[in-house]
């Protein structure tokens, strides 16, 4: 598909901005903020679309004494800076006829099943009145335990919660290069990508952009996420003027990554995309072959070690005897009952536990397998 195609058929799209597109000397840009409100506009003609949103520690900069250095104090300047950021979006927007409405989220939000579901629902609600929802990290409660790490993996998570057809992710960066042109000049951009291999890994650098905290290796784990979902990933030059409408266009720009039919769905793409487990479980190498082989459920006499605590119904990573990822599911007991039923066969486990058991340990249709990322 050429890459006019890819949008022209699209009817959701999820479009990311990152801090250091529109961020100015001091406080965010208005000129790139308006150059973007009449892309996204334009995007939005017999379409649904959802703007993912950096910005709000950049948009406190005018109103801070000092530059926030400590969690608390970075923070607090998302909680001054996120109402400024709503209001430059709402202004580009409503320039023209577009509503706009706040979404804020955490890890935790779309970690918990409910939450999840519910944060669907409003989504498809708010595209449904044909407002543009405007999502952020919700910054000002996030730590180290609950945070997505970036909104570039906010956005691939939001398009695989809505079976987007296109993810726009507007960087800084010109493209994905062969290797970080900030250390080499004669570094090569590669326009077009299957798949985001090792090799292409090994591509990206960790180095977080001017504003924000995503590096280019940031980016390409959340192509991973988005290519697992099926949604095509689309890596533009945000500071470019008319960006998405020469995306409109079908311009060779950026780095297209073309997505392979959709691998997971439903419970199985949430758990593929889960950010956070309550628990892991180490199992023996059969186990591990018939997980991976043959589709099979996971029993508890193949479980070796059991990691962390949770209760029955928790996701957790399955790892093999060397440590590797095997995948994740949820798990039919709590870390207690657990421990006490590992290597122990089936048949066993009513008289070990004083009640009825489950047989598996995680059923098949509740695990997907991945690799470590």
């Amino acid at each position: 598909m050429r890459r006019a195609e890819l949008l022209a058929r699209a009817r959701r799209i999820v479009v990311k901005v990152g801090s250091a597109v529109i961020a100015g000397r001091q406080g965010l840009d208005p000129d790139r903020l308006a150059d973007l409100g009449r892309g996204l506009a334009t995007l939005a003609r017999g379409r649904g679309v959802l703007l993912v949103s950096s910005g709000a520690i950049a948009a406190a900069a005018p109103r801070l004494a000092q530059k926030p250095q400590t969690l608390a104090e970075l923070q607090a300047a998302a909680a001054v800076g996120q109402p400024e950021l709503m209001r430059a979006w709402q202004e580009a927007l409503a320039a023209h006829g577009l509503g706009t409405a706040q979404v804020l989220l955490t890890a935790e939000d779309l970690t918990d099943r409910r939450r999840y579901l519910n944060a669907r629902a409003t989504l498809e609600r708010l595209l449904g009145w044909g407002v543009v929802p405007v999502i952020n990290e919700n910054d000002t409660v996030m730590t180290e335990e609950i945070q997505f790490g970036d909104n570039d993996q906010l956005a691939a998570r939001v398009a695989g919660l809505l079976g987007a057809d296109a993810l726009l992710v507007l960087s800084e960066a010109e493209a994905l290069f062969e290797r970080d042109p900030r250390l080499d000049p004669d570094a090569r951009p590669v326009r077009e990508l299957d798949a985001v291999t090792p090799e292409v890994l090994a591509m990206a650098s960790d180095r977080p952009g001017s504003a924000g905290r995503g590096g280019m290796k940031s980016k390409l784990l959340a192509a991973k996420m988005a290519l697992d979902a099926g949604v095509p990933l689309w890596l533009l030059p945000g500071r470019r003027r008319g960006v998405l409408e020469e995306a409109l266009a079908g311009a060779e720009i950026g780095t297209l990554f073309r997505a392979r039919e959709r691998r997971y769905g439903g419970e199985r793409l949430w758990l593929a995309q889960l950010s956070r487990h309550e628990g892991t479980l180490v199992v023996d190498a059969g186990a591990a072959e018939a997980l991976r082989k043959r589709g099979r459920s996971l029993l508890t006499v193949g479980v070796r070690e059991v990691h962390g605590s949770f209760a029955a119904g928790s996701p957790v990573r399955v790892l093999d005897p060397e440590g590797r990822l095997v995948g994740v599911g949820l798990c039919n007991f709590d870390h207690q009952d657990l421990r006490l039923a590992a290597g122990r066969p089936s048949r066993e486990l009513a008289a070990l536990l004083g009640r009825e058991a489950p047989e598996e340990a995680i059923h098949r249709d509740h695990f997907v397998l991945l690799e470590d990322r």
